[in-house]
Formats: C-alpha cells, structure tokens, sequence
C-alpha cells in the first residue's frame, strides 16, 4: 500500500476533520469536495506539516515523521502554497533539482517543459497562472516518484491546461507500482482519471466508490409525489424537496429502470452525485 490514512482527527475551532482513505499501487485516487470540505488539511497532515489529534498515517509503510530523506525522494507533491522563489528561471531551478535527486534528468526536464510551453529564459514571477501550474506537476513528476500527492493542480486553469496536465499524470502511471492522490473541487478532471473517488464534506469521507460504478450504476430519480411514496428506499441514498417532487440519488439506476417503468431516472454526473451527497437529505 502506497497511502494508508486510518481514522485521521484534527479538530479546530470550527471545524473537525475526520478522515481515511488508501492509494494502492496502480491506482489514481481522487478526492473531491468542495473548498474548505478538508482536502488541503488531509494532505498535510500526509506530509507531516501537522500534527493530527488521532487516527493512523502510513507513507510507502512508514509514518510520516519516520520517512527517510530518501524515502521523501519517492514522492512527488504539488500544494497550492508551494514551489521556488519567483526570482529563478527554468534553467536555474533544473540545477537545484539536480543536486537535490539523483533520478532528475536535467535534458528531459528541459524538453518537456519546451513542449509545454515553459519559457526557459523568464523570472518564474514572470509566468501565468497555468504557467506555474504546469510547472509545480512537472516538477513533481521529474524525479520518478513512487507516489504523487497533488492537491488542486488543476485550479485555475483553463481547459486546455487542465487537460495538458491530465495527460502528464496518464503518462506518468505507465509505469507499474505507481499511484496517485490528487484533489480537485472541478470533477469534470477527475471522471476520466481517476480509478476511485472519495467524496470529502465538512472534513468527513461521504462516499468512496469505483469511478466506472459512480457513472454507470448511480442515478438521478425524479419522481412527483405520488411516485415516490410508491418507490422502494431501500435503495437510495439521498433525496431533495423540488417543486415537481422529490430528486432522489441511487446507487441502483437500473433496479428503478427495470421496476418502475414510468419513472424518470437518468444517469448521474459526478457533479450530480457530489451535489446530491452534500445537499441531500438522508432517509
């Protein structure tokens, strides 16, 4: 197991997060919520920049605070608040990175950060906003990690760059024993990646499920009144008042389709299900 995070507490003042989750190898797994919902926290708490109140953390098998220098070297991490001074350019972070991983491979850097469009003569202060982005998962891509730890890498950007940076990570997991975390409050960038999600609200996990089970077998019911008194609940999972009715989220589509012939269900997006979960009502 690449990430195994057991029980996490950190409690604030207003504010609890209480969270577990786990990456195997060969596996991108997405964590999704809105901002403030947790994931920043849940990340450094993964990195060891704080200290929880309870629960368990293992990194590449170790806690965090018993991680060698050369185990660090097997992680590559993108956080919002991070990177190198504005002041340095392309050419001069290469040679930090250089002297810092003996994997880094200054030419190959270089080239991939030409073909993205990374210009190697400018102050990084000097770099747009996707600039920099592109730059943060490069860098975190370029010393053959075992482990990716990218929280919003995406934020920002616009489509064009999202998808450069998507393509990275799906180049990156060719090779075996790899595995990714990576949070995003855009879930459009994560369908298509992404193995396994969890869901993160007011610092709990909501729901973890397999990507393919998400957008094939959950379902969005749409039912006026009378429909629903009439529906078996066994079988959803949250509902929400509507001026027709009731919307109602399931895991079973097909169950409703085949046993209610009459009844609207469509497929859910994994912005319907995120929407649903947070703001739905348990039955």
């Amino acid at each position: 197991m690449l990430l195994r995070v057991k029980n996490l507490q950190k409690q604030y003042p207003q504010f609890q997060l209480n969270c577990s989750l786990e990456v195997s190898p060969g596996r991108i797994v997405g964590l999704v919520g809105q901002n403030g919902a947790g994931k920043s926290t849940t990340f450094r708490a993964v990195l060891g920049l704080l200290r929880p109140d309870a629960g368990s953390i293992q990194v590449l098998g170790k806690e965090p605070e018993k991680l060698s220098p050369e185990d660090r070297k097997k992680i590559g991490v993108v956080l919002a608040d991070s990177g190198f001074s504005g002041l340095l350019t392309l050419e001069q972070v290469s040679k930090i990175m250089e002297g810092l991983y003996d994997c880094f491979d200054r030419t190959v850097f270089m080239k991939k950060a030409g073909e993205l469009g990374l210009p190697d003569h400018k102050a990084i202060k000097e770099f747009s906003t996707g600039m920099r982005a592109k730059l943060k998962v490069l860098l975190a891509l370029s010393h053959r990690a075992q482990l990716l730890l990218l929280d919003e890498p995406t934020a920002g950007l616009d489509v064009v760059a999202r998808r450069e940076l998507l393509e990275l990570l799906r180049d990156f997991m060719d090779e075996d024993n790899r595995g990714i975390l990576i949070s995003s409050h855009i879930s459009t960038d994560l369908e298509g990646l992404c193995d396994e999600m969890y869901m993160i609200h007011q610092g709990k996990i909501v729901l973890w499920e397999e990507t393919d089970v998400l957008l094939s077998a959950y379902g969005i019911i749409k039912a006026d009144t009378r429909q629903y008194q009439q529906l078996d609940a066994s079988r959803i999972l949250r509902r929400k008042k509507e001026s027709y009715g009731y919307s109602c989220l399931t895991s079973h589509r097909q169950f409703y389709q085949e046993n209610y012939p009459g009844l609207v269900v469509e497929k859910a997006t994994l912005d319907e299900v995120i929407d649903m979960m947070i703001r739905g009502e348990k039955l």
